[in-house]
Protein backbone atom coordinates (compact mmCIF):
# COMPACT_ATOMS: atom_id res chain seq x y z
CA UNK A 1 0.00 0.00 0.00
CA UNK A 2 1.55 3.32 -0.99
CA UNK A 3 2.07 6.04 1.56
CA UNK A 4 -0.59 8.49 0.45
CA UNK A 5 -0.89 11.83 2.16
CA UNK A 6 -3.05 11.73 5.27
CA UNK A 7 -5.50 14.32 3.92
CA UNK A 8 -6.17 12.24 0.80
CA UNK A 9 -6.71 9.05 2.81
CA UNK A 10 -9.16 10.72 5.19
CA UNK A 11 -11.10 12.26 2.33
CA UNK A 12 -11.64 8.92 0.62
CA UNK A 13 -12.79 7.27 3.84
CA UNK A 14 -15.52 9.82 4.60
CA UNK A 15 -19.06 8.80 3.84
CA UNK A 16 -21.11 11.09 1.67
CA UNK A 17 -24.28 12.47 3.20
CA UNK A 18 -27.38 10.94 1.67
CA UNK A 19 -31.05 11.78 1.67
CA UNK A 20 -31.98 8.93 3.95
CA UNK A 21 -34.86 9.17 6.35
CA UNK A 22 -34.19 7.82 9.80
CA UNK A 23 -36.52 4.93 10.58
CA UNK A 24 -37.40 6.36 13.99
CA UNK A 25 -38.79 9.52 12.34
CA UNK A 26 -41.06 7.73 9.88
CA UNK A 27 -44.51 6.42 10.73
CA UNK A 28 -44.44 2.63 10.15
CA UNK A 29 -47.79 2.84 8.30
CA UNK A 30 -46.55 5.54 5.92
CA UNK A 31 -45.31 4.61 2.45
CA UNK A 32 -41.85 6.00 1.77
CA UNK A 33 -41.42 8.27 -1.26
CA UNK A 34 -39.16 5.79 -3.07
CA UNK A 35 -42.10 3.36 -3.31
CA UNK A 36 -44.23 4.95 -6.02
CA UNK A 37 -47.23 2.80 -6.96
CA UNK A 38 -49.10 5.43 -8.99
CA UNK A 39 -48.55 3.68 -12.32
CA UNK A 40 -48.79 0.08 -11.10
CA UNK A 41 -51.44 -2.33 -12.34
CA UNK A 42 -53.95 -3.80 -9.90
CA UNK A 43 -53.49 -7.43 -8.98
CA UNK A 44 -55.63 -9.45 -11.38
CA UNK A 45 -55.74 -12.39 -8.95
CA UNK A 46 -56.84 -10.37 -5.90
CA UNK A 47 -60.52 -11.33 -6.23
CA UNK A 48 -59.66 -15.04 -6.42
CA UNK A 49 -57.37 -14.74 -3.40
CA UNK A 50 -60.07 -12.94 -1.42
CA UNK A 51 -62.55 -15.68 -2.35
CA UNK A 52 -60.25 -18.28 -0.83
CA UNK A 53 -58.76 -19.82 -3.95
CA UNK A 54 -55.29 -21.29 -3.85
CA UNK A 55 -52.74 -21.13 -6.62
CA UNK A 56 -50.86 -24.37 -7.23
CA UNK A 57 -48.01 -24.65 -9.71
CA UNK A 58 -47.89 -27.97 -11.53
CA UNK A 59 -44.81 -29.52 -13.04
CA UNK A 60 -44.92 -29.42 -16.86
CA UNK A 61 -45.44 -33.17 -17.24
CA UNK A 62 -48.38 -33.13 -14.81
CA UNK A 63 -49.92 -30.02 -16.39
CA UNK A 64 -49.77 -31.69 -19.81
CA UNK A 65 -52.25 -34.33 -18.57
CA UNK A 66 -54.96 -31.71 -17.98
CA UNK A 67 -56.33 -29.51 -20.77
CA UNK A 68 -57.64 -26.87 -18.34
CA UNK A 69 -58.06 -26.04 -14.65
CA UNK A 70 -61.56 -27.56 -14.53
CA UNK A 71 -60.22 -30.98 -15.54
CA UNK A 72 -57.42 -30.73 -12.98
CA UNK A 73 -59.89 -29.80 -10.23
CA UNK A 74 -62.19 -32.69 -11.18
CA UNK A 75 -59.32 -35.19 -11.01
CA UNK A 76 -58.08 -33.81 -7.69
CA UNK A 77 -61.58 -33.96 -6.18
CA UNK A 78 -61.88 -37.61 -7.22
CA UNK A 79 -58.48 -38.38 -5.71
CA UNK A 80 -59.40 -36.52 -2.50
CA UNK A 81 -62.59 -38.60 -2.22
CA UNK A 82 -60.63 -41.84 -2.59
CA UNK A 83 -58.15 -40.73 0.08
CA UNK A 84 -60.95 -39.82 2.51
CA UNK A 85 -62.72 -43.17 2.02
CA UNK A 86 -59.45 -45.03 2.52
CA UNK A 87 -58.77 -43.19 5.78
CA UNK A 88 -62.26 -43.95 7.12
CA UNK A 89 -61.94 -47.72 6.52
CA UNK A 90 -58.49 -48.00 8.05
CA UNK A 91 -58.49 -49.42 11.60
CA UNK A 92 -57.25 -47.03 14.24
CA UNK A 93 -54.96 -49.55 15.92
CA UNK A 94 -53.55 -52.97 15.15
CA UNK A 95 -52.75 -55.70 17.59
CA UNK A 96 -49.78 -57.92 16.95
CA UNK A 97 -50.27 -61.60 17.72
Amino acid sequence: MPDWPLALREKTMKKSPGKRVASDRVDPNETLPEYDFKRSDPNKFASRYAAGSAVVVLEPDVAAAFPNSGEANEALRALAGIIQKHRQRRPTSRRSL
